[in-house]
């Protein structure tokens, strides 16, 4: 079963957030009120990024190692049952423009060749 973010961590982040906000507004003791959005708004998303990040990376879909054999992803172009291969990083764009990398089970079919991180 996936680890839900703690309260702590949640509180930690936040934190942080704050914290830096504190210290950029010290720095930009003029700044607009457009400006002050964009440097929050930049913070949270790197902030958002990081727990997408470690929520998707808890999830049994990230291997098949937590799954039984009988569930092994099937290809979406003939319906053959993958062939794991390790595990691979893929770096993914999330919806505020950051990056993230996660360590996924990656499978290949033995029929056509496709290679996918199989969702779950």
């Amino acid at each position: 079963m996936a680890r839900i973010l703690s309260e702590a961590v949640g509180h930690h982040l936040t934190e942080d957030i704050m914290t830096g906000m504190r210290e950029w507004r010290i720095q930009h003791p003029k700044a607009t009120l457009r400006e002050i959005e964009t440097e929050l708004d930049a913070r949270l998303a790197r902030t958002r990024a990081r727990m997408l990040e470690d929520l998707a990376l808890q999830s049994t879909a990230a291997s098949w190692q937590d799954a039984a054999r009988l569930h092994t992803p099937t290809c979406p172009q003939c319906g053959t049952r993958l062939d794991e291969r390790g595990t691979h990083s893929r770096t993914l764009l999330t919806h505020g423009g950051q990056e993230l990398t996660l360590e996924r089970s990656y499978g290949v079919c033995p029929s056509c060749g496709s290679g996918l991180f199989p969702p779950r």
